[in-house]
C-alpha cells in the first residue's frame, strides 16, 4: 500500500515522482527550459550530484541550475573532514563552499612544510606530495653531494639540488589513510633539471612502488619528461589501488634507484627534487 514501483509516495518519495512527472514533460517538450523547472525538482536532481565536475558542468546547463548547482548544500558534501580542511591559514576567510572547494585545490604545505597536499579539482580526490626532507635520499646530508637551495618555483622552503654523486637512491614511505580510499593512485617523482644535468642519460633508475612487506611493481624510468602546468617536471613511478582500512596494507613505499652494477663509473649531477607526489590515477 502507498508504495509505487518500490518508492514511498509520502515525503521525499512523493516529492520525487512529481519531479520525475515534471521531468518526463520536459524531456516531451512541454516545458520550455531547464529554468521552468520548480525549486524544489533541481533540489533533488543536484542531490545525486557525485563529482565536483559533474556539480561545474551542470551549472553551465542554465540559469536556475547555475543557482542550484553553486549553492552551499551541493559543494558541502565534496568538501573532506574538518581536520583536513583545518590545514588551511586560519587568516584565510571564504564566502562559499565552492569558494572553500577550489581554494583546497591548490597546494598547501603543512607538516612543517614536509608534505603538501590539495584536491583533485575534478573528482575531489586527496592528492599529497612528500617533500624531498620527508624522504630518504643517499647522501643528502653531505654538501659534497647535494646543497639545499631555495627557489621561487617550489611549494616548500628548501630542495635539494645535486651536484655529483655515483649512487642514486631515494625511498619514501606515505600513510593510506591521508588518501582517499577505494581510488586507484598514481606516484610521480616531480623534479627539474639543472645546466649541468649529466649521467642520468645512460644510468638504469629504476622505480617501484607497492604496499610495505607486500612487494613492489617496478619499472624503469628517465629524466626527460615534459614540464608540467606548475614548472616542473615529473617521471611516473608506478600505480596501486588504495582500498583503504585493510590491516598490513596501510603503508605505501616509494623508491627510486640506480641500479648499474658499476655506478661509480657513471657520475650523476644536476638534478633537483621537489618531492613525490601521489594523486588520483589520470589526474593532473
Amino acid at each position: 500500500m502507498g508504495q509505487k514501483h518500490g518508492v514511498d509516495t509520502r515525503g521525499k518519495g512523493a516529492e520525487f515522482c512529481g519531479c520525475w512527472e515534471i521531468l518526463t514533460e520536459f524531456i516531451n517538450g512541454s516545458s520550455a527550459s531547464f529554468d521552468d523547472l520548480p525549486d524544489d525538482c533541481l533540489a533533488i536532481i543536484s542531490s545525486f550530484t557525485s563529482t565536483p565536475r559533474d556539480a561545474f558542468l551542470a551549472a553551465l546547463v542554465s540559469k536556475s541550475f547555475g543557482l542550484q548547482f553553486n549553492s552551499d548544500s551541493v559543494w558541502e558534501k565534496f568538501l573532506p573532514p574538518p581536520d583536513y580542511v583545518s590545514l588551511l591559514p586560519k587568516s584565510r576567510v571564504f564566502s562559499s563552499k565552492k569558494e572553500l572547494y577550489f581554494a583546497l585545490c591548490d597546494p598547501f604545505p603543512n607538516h612543517n612544510g614536509k608534505m603538501s597536499f590539495r584536491l583533485d579539482k575534478a573528482s575531489g580526490k586527496k592528492c599529497v606530495m612528500l617533500s624531498a626532507k620527508k624522504l630518504l635520499i643517499s647522501r643528502v646530508v653531505n654538501p659534497k653531494y647535494w646543497k639545499w637551495i631555495s627557489i621561487p618555483e617550489s611549494r616548500f622552503d628548501e630542495v635539494p639540488e645535486l651536484l655529483n654523486i655515483d649512487s642514486f637512491d631515494i625511498r619514501g614511505v606515505l600513510n593510506t589513510r591521508i588518501i582517499s580510499p577505494g581510488t586507484h593512485y598514481s606516484a610521480y617523482i616531480v623534479y627539474t633539471k639543472t645546466s649541468h644535468f649529466n649521467g642520468f642519460q645512460t644510468s638504469p633508475i629504476q622505480a617501484g612502488v607497492g604496499f610495505q612487506r607486500h612487494g613492489m611493481s617496478k619499472t624503469f624510468i628517465r629524466f626527460d619528461s615534459k614540464k608540467r602546468q606548475d614548472g616542473w617536471m615529473e617521471a611516473k613511478i608506478g600505480d596501486f589501488y588504495n582500498e583503504g582500512g585493510l590491516i598490513g596494507f596501510n603503508l605505501i613505499e616509494v623508491s627510486v634507484v640506480d641500479v648499474a652494477r658499476y655506478p661509480h663509473m657513471n657520475m650523476k649531477s644536476g638534478l633537483i627534487i621537489e618531492g613525490i607526489e601521489f594523486r588520483p590515477k589520470d589526474s593532473r
